[in-house]
Order: structure tokens, then C-alpha cells, then sequence
């Protein structure tokens, strides 16, 4: 018995060595099949105007510049700082008032709430082309078309549904009888929240805040038929401008892209870890 063991144990070792190898291969190649438009992009910003070529255009620059990036800032960076002013405060009032309702629905049931429940998340499937009207009419009467305040409470109202049913899906797995030795102890409804659900729910925020985050910077549609002066959009509508100006020269453009990226990519970086805890918690599941 012994001697089979031994004999079978370097069979299976050398196997799972070479599946191991062929996993991470294909890894490896699924990533490099990723990041070549980004390794373009990288080196073509980098290049000057004249060093731009579709011939050359896998070739490393001779001599990086950064001229590129300064032009594409120079006509972007207020788009930039107006991303900025409408990004953060939409994904953090997003993000509070999914957790609150994420908190009520998984926590304090009562007669119709699943029924409200699956009607909020009904937002989710309704196309913004089919919101695109009632939308204007709304933020006309409210006075707030046109305006950063305006697109701040479309996102903020939007993401509703997908931050109530992540912040749902999590805080259900918290066990109710601590929820009710709080109560036990003359917690009501704000403190549990905050001294109980709060506390255990970083992973969940981290993944709520990348995804509205990654999902407000990266709108277009909205913030061209929300923001109707070029002064006001975001750097996605700017981008798109600069990319449809034959009077600018490519590595500008690819600078321009490659600005309008950087913000979503760091705040990956940052809440990276925390993203994977989230999602191994079971944060977007259900």
C-alpha cells in the first residue's frame, strides 16, 4: 500500500504542476489580450505628434513626453474638476441611502415591504432612454436643468436600487438576535444602525462606493441630456468632444482618455481589498 501511495503521489503532483501552468498561462494571456488598447494608449500619449504612426504604433517612444498630457489638461481639466463635483457627493448620498433602505428591508420587515421592495428594484431595468423625458420635464419644473445639483440627484436617486439590494443582500446575513439583544438593551431604530449594522459593514461600502463611483464617472448619456452646456459636463463629454475634433492630433487624444481614466483605477487600487471582502461576503450576490 505504501509503495503505491508513493508511486501515485508524483503522477498527481507533476499534474496539478502542469494545470497549475496552463491556468495561469491562459491568465496571463486573457490579461495581455486586456491591457494591449491600454498599453496603446499609454505609449501613444507619450509619444510626440510626429512619432504617432499606425506603422509604429507598438513601438515604444525614443524619448517620453508629456506634452500630450499637459494639452489634453489644458482642455479638459475643467470637465475634470466638474467629474469630481458631481462623482463624490452622488455615490456618497447614493451609498447612505442604500444602506438605510438595505437596513429596512433586510432587517425591519413590515406588511408590504417585499412588495416594495421588488418595486424599487424595478429601477434597475427601466432603459434611461425610456427616462429621458420625464426626467427633463421633472428637473425643469424643479429648476435644476442644466445644472451639476440636477445631475447629482438623478445619479443619487438612480442608484437607489442597486445599493439597497447590495446593502439587502448583506446586512440579511447578520443573525437578528443581535438586533434584538439591542433592542433589549433601548436601541431603537438610528443607534442599531449606527453602533451595529455600521461597524460590520466596510466591505459592502467599499463595494457600493467603486461601483457608483465607476458607474457615475463613466456616464455619458445622462450628462449630455442633463448638462446642455460643454462648460458644465463631465470629462466623458469632453473626451468625446476632443476624440471628435479632427483639429486635434492623437496623442492628445489618447492623453485625454488616459486622464479621464486614472480617477476610477485608483480608487480601485485603494478599495481593492475591500472589494473582494464585499464580494466574497456575498455583498452583490442574490
Amino acid at each position: 500500500m505504501t509503495l503505491q501511495t508513493s508511486a501515485v503521489r508524483p503522477g498527481l503532483g507533476a499534474r496539478n504542476v502542469a494545470a497549475r501552468a496552463a491556468i495561469y498561462a491562459i491568465l496571463i494571456a486573457f490579461a495581455a489580450y486586456f491591457l494591449m488598447p491600454i498599453y496603446v494608449l499609454v505609449i501613444t500619449a507619450l509619444k510626440p505628434y510626429a512619432g504617432v504612426d499606425v506603422a509604429t504604433m507598438w513601438q515604444l517612444p525614443a524619448v517620453p513626453s508629456f506634452d500630450a498630457f499637459l494639452r489634453a489638461w489644458e482642455q479638459i481639466g475643467g470637465n475634470f474638476t466638474n467629474s469630481m463635483l458631481i462623482v463624490i457627493p452622488a455615490a456618497l448620498v447614493s451609498t447612505m441611502i442604500g444602506a438605510v433602505n438595505g437596513y429596512v428591508f433586510a432587517k425591519w420587515r413590515f406588511r408590504g415591504s417585499e412588495v416594495i421592495f421588488r418595486l424599487v428594484l424595478f429601477g434597475m431595468f427601466l432603459p434611461y432612454q425610456g427616462l429621458i423625458i420625464p426626467l427633463v420635464l421633472t428637473l425643469r419644473t424643479l429648476g435644476l436643468y442644466g445644472s451639476i445639483p440636477g445631475l447629482i440627484v438623478v445619479h443619487a436617486i438612480l442608484g437607489i436600487p442597486i445599493t439597497a439590494l447590495m446593502f439587502r443582500t448583506f446586512f440579511a446575513g447578520i443573525p437578528d438576535e443581535l438586533l434584538d439583544a439591542a433592542k433589549i438593551d433601548g436601541c431603537g431604530f438610528f443607534r442599531i444602525f449606527r453602533w451595529l449594522m455600521l461597524p460590520v459593514a466596510p466591505p459592502v461600502i467599499a463595494v457600493v462606493l467603486l461601483w457608483q463611483f465607476t458607474t457615475i464617472w463613466n456616464d455619458f448619456i445622462l450628462a449630455v441630456v442633463v448638462l446642455n452646456s460643454p462648460t458644465v459636463a463631465p470629462v466623458t463629454v469632453a473626451v468625446q468632444n476632443l476624440a471628435g475634433s479632427y483639429s486635434v492630433e492623437w496623442n492628445v487624444q489618447m492623453a485625454g482618455a488616459l486622464i479621464a481614466a486614472l480617477p476610477t483605477i485608483v480608487v480601485y487600487l485603494l478599495l481593492g481589498k475591500l472589494f473582494m471582502r464585499g464580494l466574497l461576503a456575498g455583498a452583490v450576490k442574490g
